[in-house]
């Protein structure tokens, strides 16, 4: 059986969450809190030497670390990751653009004002990160407005990539309400069976 290691109110690591429960993967979650320094022991840098969350015992000795990696690795011949190679190619690319014009931004001022409480040292790169964020966003309405899901009419693991911070982006201070088709977005992926919301209720 799988174990994962993670706290449910990051993104990286729900993202984990969302596809063992839409793919009905039995699987063990150990709370990890990383304010109280816990990726920073010696037992868990053993696991992922990089101290961050999220990371997966495969059961087997062997350990895997990056949320999208692990993805990757969990939705390997499902319907949640295509075999034709363009289209599984069009995953990568959106995970990339999570990684590096989203999350830095979104995930980012999230993370200062929700976990930190906005410390007044870090008021001023909480306010920068807003510009960015608001271009990865309009980056995904745009494409939205033609498609229900990112890669077409089927929700995939680029999906569950790009939901993950996206929909609690507000506690970042970003206003999705002029945003109609991620708020759209947001209703169909939320309709997917095995949906579970963002709450540690839900480990």
């Amino acid at each position: 059986m799988y174990t994962v290691f993670g706290d449910m109110l990051s993104g990286n690591c729900y993202k984990i969450k969302l596809l063992m429960e839409f793919l009905g993967i039995d699987h063990e979650w150990v709370h990890v809190d990383i304010l109280a320094s816990e990726t920073h022991t010696e037992e868990f840098r053993k696991m992922n030497p990089n101290a961050r969350i999220p990371v997966i015992d495969l059961g087997d000795g062997r350990y895997l670390w990056e949320s999208n990696a692990i993805l990757n690795y969990l939705a390997e011949n499902t319907e949640f990751l295509p075999q034709d190679r363009y289209e599984k190619a069009k995953v990568l690319q959106w995970q990339f653009f999570e990684q590096y014009s989203h999350e830095p931004y979104i995930a980012t001022a999230r993370y200062i004002n929700k976990y930190l409480g906005l410390p007044k040292e870090r008021e001023a790169e909480y306010h920068a990160k807003q510009i960015g964020g608001h271009k990865a966003l309009s980056v995904m309405e745009k494409h939205l407005v033609e498609n229900k899901f990112f890669l077409g009419a089927n929700a995939t693991i680029a999906d569950i990539s790009l939901y993950a911070y996206t929909h609690v982006a507000d506690e970042g201070g970003f206003d999705l309400s002029k945003y109609l088709n991620i708020q759209r977005w947001f209703k169909d992926f939320e309709n997917i069976p095995g949906y579970i919301k963002m709450t540690r209720n839900n480990a």
